[in-house]
């Protein structure tokens, strides 16, 4: 099991990048989050195996089709929450 936060820098908000991720972590059996944050970035929490892990960090490079991503930051979370299913969180 992995378990990672990645914030996504760039247009990413009002560019449906969270539905988006929604299908994309559901497609891949993730498990987490995504959400909208203040500054106009977006954050994901995923976790589940390691190689669907790592195929979602690589998708959150190109993102959905009208948005601009300019980075990705993505580190490791050792939290102890087991999510259930895939959502989006309102912020």
């Amino acid at each position: 099991m992995k378990r990672v936060k990645i914030s996504v820098q760039g247009k990413v908000q009002g560019v449906c990048y969270r539905r988006y991720t929604l299908s994309k972590a559901k497609a891949l059996g993730l498990t987490g989050y995504v959400s909208n944050d203040d500054d106009g970035s977006v954050t994901i929490l995923a976790q589940g195996a390691f190689p669907a892990v790592d195929n979602l960090i690589d998708w959150c490079q190109v993102g959905s089709p009208q948005c601009n991503v300019s980075q990705v930051f993505v580190e490791e979370d050792e939290a102890n929450e087991i999510y259930l299913d895939f959502s989006i969180v309102q912020s």
